[in-house]
């Protein structure tokens, strides 16, 4: 696995340090996240929008409705997913942070239209979000398909930076020793499973769900 090769976009600049190049980082905080920002420019414009997202080896997929100018449109764009970690508190309020673990994805989204390519870049997108559904819930119908567009984004130019650790305070603040500092961690947690309400059969809540 090569690593990272940052271009003048992706070069971090401001806290330098914190870059990372190891490719295994980028995928598994994109394996690690749900939602991603993905920012386009229309009509001369910014425009960022959540969206969930999947990934198979060094290529991104998004998706959304066939009737979003935003996906139709979308050529050189921008994708970022953050993942907090903890809030830091020191011993001065410039010197609050967070710790977090994050990627920044630049580059050319192609179209993904071919039947097989799309169903596979599907399976990887649900398979992102709810492990085990693919084979387990009713498949894409042709008018499904039909009304979806899917994008397929290269992780060539990417930039990967990650703050962990406790407070960076000053010398003078750590000598007063005048306030508590530290970290609160930040853990995300899957909770009871809630059935639909309009669910007619006896049920079980699927091993796919519950191992979440």
């Amino acid at each position: 696995m090569t690593d990272l090769s940052p271009t003048d976009r992706s070069t971090i600049r401001r806290g330098k340090a914190r870059a990372v190049t190891d490719r295994a980082v980028l995928h598994r905080i994109l394996d690690a996240g749900l939602v991603c920002h993905l920012a386009v420019v229309l009509d001369g414009a910014p425009l960022v929008l959540p969206t969930g997202y999947g990934r198979d080896g060094d290529t991104l997929y998004l998706h959304g409705s066939t009737g979003a100018r935003s996906l139709r449109e979308a050529d050189e764009v921008c994708v970022a997913v953050t993942l907090l970690d903890g809030v830091v508190y020191s011993r001065s309020v410039f010197d609050h942070s967070m710790n977090y673990r994050s990627a920044v994805i630049h580059g050319r989204v192609r179209a993904v239209t071919e039947p097989e390519a799309k169903l596979h870049a599907l399976r990887v997108l649900t398979e992102h979000l709810a492990p085990g559904s693919w084979d387990h819930a009713r498949r894409p119908t042709d008018k499904e398909l039909a009304a979806t567009r899917v994008l397929g984004l290269d992780l060539t130019e990417a930039a990967v930076k990650v703050r962990e650790g406790g407070p960076m305070d000053e010398d003078d603040d750590i000598a007063a020793d005048a306030v508590w500092a530290g970290v609160l961690p930040i853990t995300r947690q899957w909770g009871e499973p809630v059935p639909s309400p309009d669910l007619r059969g006896d049920h079980a809540v699927p091993e796919h769900v519950r191992r979440r």
